[in-house]
Formats: structure tokens, sequence, C-alpha cells
């Protein structure tokens, strides 16, 4: 008798692996684009913040999009 493999098995792994991407995906990009904001701030000498602000909302955006997009990616 020869061993079958379980498909099954084999795309919940697949996608374990693609969510834990999307995770740390999504964590550098917030990230980057927060630190970008801090450094814009600092450069512009600005008292309110704003680039930290906007940049952070725009990495967060930038990322639910990306997030959304590999979603679909899964298979069930």
């Amino acid at each position: 008798m020869e061993q079958q493999k379980h498909p099954k098995k084999n795309k919940n792994l697949k996608n374990f692996g693609i969510l834990s991407g999307i995770a740390i995906e999504m964590g550098a990009i917030i990230f980057l684009a927060a630190k970008g904001g801090v450094w814009l701030d600092e450069y512009y000498q600005t008292d309110k913040k704003i680039f930290t602000a906007f940049s952070t909302i725009a990495g967060v955006a930038i990322a639910l999009y990306l997030v959304l997009k590999q979603l679909k990616r899964i298979k069930y």
C-alpha cells in the first residue's frame, strides 16, 4: 500500500505560512511608516507631529490594502 499525502494538512500549513507572513509584513510597513514620519517631523522641526500621524495612517491603509489582496490567495 502506498501512503497518500493529506492535501488538507498541506493546505492548512500553507495557509498558516501565508498568514504569518502577512502579520510580519503588516508590522514592518506600519513601523517603517511611523519611523519615516518621526524623521520628517524632526527634519522639518514641527511641533505637532503631523508627519508622524499622517504617515502612520498611510502605513496602516497600505498594510490593510495588502492584507486584503493577499487574503484572496488563501484557499479554504
